[in-house]
């Protein structure tokens, strides 16, 4: 099995020095990515830690696809425990950073303590310099870009950085890179703004022996060819779809589809497009650069998350107000699905819907925790739901996304079974409901009977993803077999790979007190006790949903950094 090479870079935010040491054991046992970051987190971050304490840790880590040249490939990974959720949580970013970090030579680079200062961390592969920034304070992402190319000659494809919301600890800040691209939900921004890192920048020209199949040259020029509606409308391609099957979150969930549909849907983002746009290596180019002159707005997205988010959630049927609040997201550095699902919260308490400016001024407000509202706001769905006397739509304290489980039901189940929370993505299993997938792999929509073992193996098969590091909408395009032979694996044994990765976050948030009651939805799905314990038993664990052994409080500490 093929994994990430070099050493762990710790860098001590208190004293700003660094160290190295070799994780080879935890690299062949975990491959990269999302897998080495839970296995460090889980030996290294205290059970107990506060998210938005100095003991918490932040994990940085690519896989070994990182050293290929094949179509989606241009993601990494990050890893802390969240302030949203309050538990071990890892998220994936695309954009062009990846193989800067691998250039700097280290597998992983983790970030402990705090900074005194608003500080650029910048990670070469001869080491660290500490940079104080007082200036950045409260600078809003394109700021950040563009000082770091005017002080360092760096673009934004070798940064990762927080805007001003993460600076005020939003919950649902998240770090941007390639000024568009982000590391978005469960708040890991906050974890950076707490620790008082505005930006870190990654730059090198290491290079390493790691041998990926011939076959990823098949996989670059199919996805260069193939003619996919993606190439031209990104996720949002599914919009209509997801409306037609009463799937799309409508009115803060109060409805499951939406009259306006056609004028944020797939074709109208697609209208305001105006040049392609990709990740890293990848020729499948989904991105979506768009832009409308009349009112001077220019961004990349929305992606049909966002179009939920800040257009059906909150009955706006204009796709330029969607691209809007898409905008002043990734300026300000929050996670679109979170932020457009919390505004939406507050303006249906209000009877204010379908008020796109208001929306986006109350954004502005949670960014900065300005007045009364701001500092409510900035606080998530989980947190304002009972003061301002709406439903609570969120798991384990993350928002939803959509994809709605009271139609697709197995999404509905691992919304619940995630260890992340809310997240479309943990499991994507959305896909075989739709289906986007084809007949073999897809299952009906209605009912849990024999889907979690699918679930399970979704899970697992994410997490390897997730590790190698590999996107997801790369589904039609690298199979089981193909996942195999890119990792030199038998594709059971990067099951197990995966299954150990989601064993160990549960434990880890076990351990915090997390457990069945936690595995649960705003709604009602038939048959869902005893779906969830079919999962359980699948994977294991006590029918409180608690991993034996691990999980349990008198397990014994297997954190490293609690003993210190």
């Amino acid at each position: 099995m093929i994994h990430a090479t070099g050493p762990l870079l710790s860098v001590d935010l208190d004293a700003r020095e660094t160290t190295e040491e070799s994780i080879d054991d935890v690299l062949s046992e975990f491959v990269g990515g999302r897998g080495v970051a839970t296995k460090l987190a889980f030996d290294r971050v205290p059970f107990d830690a506060d998210p938005l304490g100095p003991e918490n840790r932040v994990y940085l880590a690519t896989g070994p696809l990182q050293h290929s040249r094949m179509s989606f490939t241009g993601r990494m990974n990050m890893t802390s425990v969240s302030p949203l959720t309050d538990g071990l949580a890892s998220s994936n970013a695309g954009g062009f950073l990846s193989r800067n970090f691998t250039g700097t030579g280290y597998a992983a680079v983790e970030l402990h303590g705090a900074s005194d200062a608003p500080l650029a961390v910048h990670v070469r592969e001869g080491g660290v310099e500490f940079e104080e920034v007082p200036k950045l304070a409260g600078a809003e992402v394109p700021e950040v870009t563009k000082w770091a190319d005017d002080a360092h000659g760096l673009e934004a494809e070798h940064l990762a950085c927080i805007g001003p919301a993460g600076e005020h600890l939003v919950r649902y800040a998240c770090v941007m890179t390639s000024e568009t691209r982000a590391f978005g939900r469960t708040g890991l921004g906050a974890v950076l703004g707490s620790k008082n890192v505005k930006v870190l920048t990654f730059d090198g020209d290491s290079e390493t022996d790691v041998a990926v199949d011939p076959i990823q040259t098949d996989i670059h020029r199919e996805a260069a060819t193939a003619d996919h509606i993606m190439k031209r409308q990104g996720t949002t391609s599914v919009t209509e779809l997801a409306n037609e099957v009463e799937a799309l979150p409508t009115a803060y969930f109060s409805k499951q589809s939406f009259d306006g549909v056609e004028a944020i849907g797939g074709d109208a983002v697609e209208s305001k497009k105006y040049k392609k746009g990709t990740c890293s290596q990848c020729a499948f180019a989904c991105k979506l650069p768009t832009r409308d002159e009349a009112a001077g707005v220019e961004t990349e997205g929305p992606e049909f998350e966002t179009v939920m988010a800040w257009g059906s959630n909150q009955l706006v049927d204009d796709v330029v107000e969607v691209m809007k609040a898409n905008e002043l997201c990734d300026r300000l550095g929050v996670d679109t699905i979170s932020a457009g699902d919390t505004m939406a919260a507050y303006l249906a308490s209000e009877g204010d819907l379908a008020n796109p400016e208001r929306a986006r001024d109350l954004l502005r407000k949670a960014a900065h925790r300005e007045g009364e509202v701001g500092d409510l706001l900035a606080e998530g769905v989980h947190r304002v739901a009972p003061e301002l006397s709406v439903e609570d739509w969120s798991v384990k304290g993350l928002e939803f996304a959509a994809h709605d489980g009271r139609t697709l039901n197995g999404q509905g189940l691992s919304f619940a079974t995630s260890n992340r929370g809310a997240d479309h993505m943990y499991a994507s299993f959305y896909s075989k409901e739709y289906p986007l997938v084809d007949k073999e792999r897809a299952v009906d929509k209605r009912g849990l009977d024999g889907k979690a073992p699918l679930v399970a193996d979704a899970e697992d098969h994410n997490a390897v993803l997730d590790s190698g590091v590999v996107c997801k909408f790369s589904r039609d395009f690298v199979d089981d077999d193909r996942l195999a032979t890119l990792l030199d694996a038998d594709y059971d044994d990067l099951l197990d790979v995966g299954a150990r990765v989601v064993e160990l976050e549960r434990a880890f948030n076990n351990r915090r007190g997390f457990d069945r009651a936690d595995d649960a939805l705003p709604y009602d799905i038939e048959g869902f006790d005893d779906a969830l314990d079919e999962y359980y038993e699948v994977r294991g664990w006590r029918a409180d949903g608690v991993v034996p052994g691990l999980g349990e409080a008198d397990a014994g500490s297997g954190s490293a950094a609690a003993d210190d």
